[in-house]
């Protein structure tokens, strides 16, 4: 019986997703286009905050690290009209509406914008410094623009990705899928789990480094259960 229940929950989402996928995509498109004339200055910005000179080494190279700047830019200032597009799909077959709605969509912002900073400011720098401390009399770095541009985005975005965590437990719990104590009893799988997961996204293979992302993170497991605590999903079941 379970079967039909989860087939009819995915069409739901797909076609509640669907309706909005216009908006979105036309949205991306004119932001990406407006922060383009701004990305100059953004990568000015990067650039001054990690110390780093950047060379380009084909004749398109400096335009497409440009692009990929304003796509960043854009997808970033969007964030909360695509957290409530996503939400509100994900909403619809276990009918999360209105103020349940809107405190997953800011939650969700919240924790994404915090996640982007903490790399910015904390990760990221002491990342880029440990990389390029390998750097001797007969090995200089030249470090290619477009190279330079996607390695800083798409890491900014992996952490405010994954410091939306809590708010997806808190969620699993609301509608059933994933109990509380099964988080509680699963916290050495979770540990693994953000050891493995840290290596992978740190741009650094050592410790401290890995700590700076897998220690927030886990710290927001336990965030998730103590919220799924406190608002007695499972007495409510």
């Amino acid at each position: 019986m379970q079967q039909p229940n989860h087939y009819n929950n995915l069409v739901i989402f797909l076609s509640e997703l669907r309706k909005s996928i216009r908006l979105l995509g036309v949205s991306l498109i004119l932001l990406t286009l407006a922060v383009f004339f701004l990305s100059t200055g953004l990568i000015t910005v990067f650039q001054y905050h990690l110390e780093e000179k950047l060379y380009f080494f084909s004749v398109a190279g400096p335009f497409l690290a440009h692009v990929k700047v304003a796509f960043f830019g854009a997808v970033y200032i969007l964030m909360p009209l695509l957290m409530f597009v996503l939400w509100k799909a994900i909403g619809k077959p276990f009918h999360v509406t209105g103020k349940k709605l809107f405190w997953f969509v800011f939650a969700t912002c919240f924790l994404f914008y915090s996640g982007t900073l903490f790399c910015y400011f904390v990760t990221l720098p002491y990342g880029v410094e440990f990389l390029l401390g390998f750097q001797s009399e007969n090995m200089k770095p030249v470090i290619s623009i477009g190279r330079f541009v996607s390695f800083v985005t798409i890491f900014i975005l992996a952490f405010g990705i994954i410091f939306e965590l809590p708010v997806f437990m808190v969620f699993s719990a609301q509608v059933g899928l994933f109990s509380r104590q099964v988080f509680e009893k699963n916290r050495r799988f979770a540990i693994l789990g953000i050891a493995i997961l840290a290596a992978l996204l740190t741009p650094t293979p050592d410790v401290v480094n890995m700590a700076l992302m897998g220690g927030p993170l886990y710290l927001l497991y336990e965030v998730g259960i103590l919220v799924i605590r406190l608002l007695r999903f499972d007495e409510k079941k």
